[in-house]
């Protein structure tokens, strides 16, 4: 059970709730801020205060005052009015971080909303009704309006969802799970669709899986340097210490250690003065990618437990402020760093594949296959990860450096924070396509060693490669030899293997 106040919710928690089901409660602390935050929603209301949103329309028509009998009506117009996605919908571990995020940013109590709402959400969230959410319409300020809008319907007894595997309406369900729809009341349908939750829910699934992809890029790399019979030398700390990025740090720690004890690798001027850059630069390219998704983890970190819609309330102060924390700008420019980070981690890999393909060293054979010209043997692999490199080269062109106005010029700057974190995610999937493809080659190139020592960490994993996929001793169809490695990538447990520790929930649950 993971208790949520809004203010401590981590990435971890929040896989473990998006993947592995574990359920969510509110802190007694946090249903005490709640219901201060509602009673001065309330009096608001009473007072007929002119309040954005609360007594008033949305946008453009905020100069449209609201009468006290029409705020319910309001509420719920605004949740069936705002839900116009299109396109594909967002995957289940997706849909359940949204509804985790908005659940622990309505928990801090700065927005006004009942507690019996927010209590109806987290229960839909524990029994596994997933809102079907499309992934475009949102433009990242005010926040992921149209997504989140989606996310809502159920709530009220309308959309549609999946339950228990099956597709089916909202009040469907609701019943079936003998949960009651909520009836909106003043601010709640603003609370809940006002706000970063999407792209903030899909960032933080991407960090995750981005430092566990960075952890098996170390690995992937050190094999194929070890194949190639690279120069550790260019990995020696001294290097590191008079250029002492932290990212760069690590990764050479990571490439020293999992190369250490293998026969393979040579001494300056054996095979070679200088390896190849992407042999001898994989510390400076991975520790640049390391330190890039350390950003933008604090940068999420800080938005998972933020109040991020509009306007926010302040009890204890007696304010009700009107301004922007809905904007999406932090995420949108941390997301694209991100994707343009992972993409180069492609990139550098697929070098390293061409090198191991047309390697001169009078072990490996063309291609890595015995008979070759009958054979193509990993020839084709490459040209899977080139297209895979090629194609996050465009997506890596930044979404948050466009903007277009909306509602009438009212809203004119906007984020495109969610564009951002979808282009992040597919990338995120490109590359670990590419990564098990390096894994592939490098793992077929020891054949030809053996018997030799292989390093330390490069044994466990190609165990674990070989666990899944068998030598490649003439053509097959290779694509689910691919997948069985991106299966182990994903899992964490590669990582887990080499590194002796668990580094993912993932690998705990594997």
């Amino acid at each position: 059970m993971i208790i949520i106040d809004g203010n401590r919710l981590t990435i971890e928690q929040m896989v473990a709730v998006s993947r592995h089901g574990v359920k969510v409660r509110i802190s007694s602390e946090a249903e005490k801020a709640i219901n201060k935050s509602r009673a001065m929603v309330c009096r608001l209301v009473e007072t007929g205060e002119v309040v954005y949103g609360i007594t008033t329309g949305f946008g453009k028509l905020s100069n449209v005052i609201i009468s006290k009998e029409q705020t319910a009506q309001l509420q719920n117009n605004l949740i069936r009015s705002h839900a116009v996605g299109v396109g594909e919908m967002l995957s289940e571990e997706v849909i359940r971080a949204i509804m985790l995020l908005r659940a622990n940013t309505l928990a801090k109590g700065n927005s006004g909303i009942r507690l019996s709402v927010l209590q109806t959400l987290i229960e839909m969230l524990n029994k596994g009704i997933h809102p079907l959410v499309p992934c475009q319409g949102s433009v990242g300020a005010s926040g992921d309006l149209v997504p989140l809008a989606h996310m809502a319907l159920p709530l009220i007894g309308e959309g549609e969802v999946i339950y228990e595997g099956v597709r089916m309406d909202g009040a469907g369900a609701l019943k079936l799970a003998g949960i009651s729809p909520v009836v909106l009341d003043a601010k709640e349908g603003l609370a809940l669709i006002n706000g970063t939750a999407v792209m903030t829910a899909i960032a933080a699934l991407a960090v995750y899986d981005s430092e566990v992809l960075l952890d098996t890029a170390d690995i992937a790399a050190a094999m194929t340097i070890e194949a190639l019979r690279g120069i550790t030398e260019a990995f020696d700390e001294n290097i590191n210490l008079v250029r002492p990025h932290p990212g760069q740090i690590r990764s050479a720690e990571n490439l020293r250690s999992i190369l250490a004890g293998s026969e393979l690798i040579s001494s300056v001027g054996e095979y070679r003065i200088q390896d190849p850059y992407s042999l001898r630069c994989t510390p400076q390219v991975h520790g640049a990618s390391r330190d890039a998704v350390a950003y933008t983890r604090r940068v999420v970190e800080i938005e998972i437990n933020s109040a991020t819609d509009n306007p926010l309330i302040f009890p204890p102060l007696d304010k009700v402020i009107s301004a922007g924390n809905f904007h999406g700008q932090p995420v949108a420019l941390a997301m694209d760093f991100l994707g343009i980070a992972m993409s180069e981690i492609a990139n550098i890999a697929n070098c390293r594949i061409s090198q191991l393909l047309a390697s001169e060293l009078k072990e490996l054979p063309p291609f890595l296959i015995k008979d070759s010209g009958l054979n193509s043997g990993c020839m084709l692999t490459q040209y899977t990860a080139a297209a895979l490199v090629s194609e996050n080269k465009v997506l890596a062109s930044p979404a948050s450096v466009d903007s277009i106005p909306t509602s009438a010029y009212q809203e004119d700057h906007v984020s495109m924070g969610t564009i951002a974190a979808r282009k992040a995610r597919n990338i995120l999937e490109n590359t670990t396509n590419v990564m098990a493809i390096e894994l592939f080659c490098s793992a077929q190139a020891f054949e030809f060693y053996f018997p030799c020592r292989l390093g330390e960490g490069t044994k466990k994993a190609y165990d674990c490669i070989r666990s899944r996929v068998s030598i490649l001793e003439k053509d097959r169809v290779m694509y689910n030899d691919v997948k069985q490695i991106v299966d182990l990538i994903k899992s964490g447990l590669i990582a887990q293997k080499v590194f002796g520790v668990s580094q993912c929930l993932a690998c705990e649950s594997s």
